[in-house]
């Protein structure tokens, strides 16, 4: 009898059965895809963030070195190396882009410039995290 009654109390103290175990992993799953899908867009918008603060950081420059030399670069290379010596960068060379590639400058005349980060695929264009991130639409940021 004893024997009986152990048996019904190793059942009821038992494991987990396959279906519950098979119910929490597939509950972990779906939360872990939801936390990597959440990190991943973070990491994205932190980029893009990092992006035009860069960007900020070259307009002031720009203007510094126009105040100096009544008239903006040829390239942004001149900001870490001018003619008088002094950078008008912290950077010893010219940063890259969040995402490694190097920020586009376009002097379109005297007076005007644009500065372009590509984005996450380095190409022109693009969606989302792909766009393109440029100085003159930044006025409203």
């Amino acid at each position: 009898m004893k024997t009986k009654q152990m048996r019904r109390v190793a059942r009821a103290n038992g494991g987990f059965t396959l279906i519950e175990l098979m119910v929490v992993i597939s509950i972990l799953a779906v939360l872990a895809a939801i936390v990597g899908f959440n990190v991943l867009n973070a990491a994205d918008e932190g980029n893009v963030a990092a992006a035009k603060t860069q960007i900020k950081s070259f307009d002031q420059a720009l203007v510094a070195y126009k105040l100096k030399f009544k008239k903006f670069p040829d390239s942004l290379d001149a900001l870490v190396s001018p003619p008088s010596g002094d950078s008008f960068l912290t950077e010893s060379k010219v940063p890259l882009d969040p995402w490694g590639n190097p920020f586009q400058y376009q002097l379109e005349n005297s007076r005007k410039y644009v500065i372009i980060s590509l984005g996450a695929d380095g190409a022109p264009g693009g969606d989302d995290v792909d766009a393109d991130i440029r100085s003159d639409d930044m006025s409203a940021d």
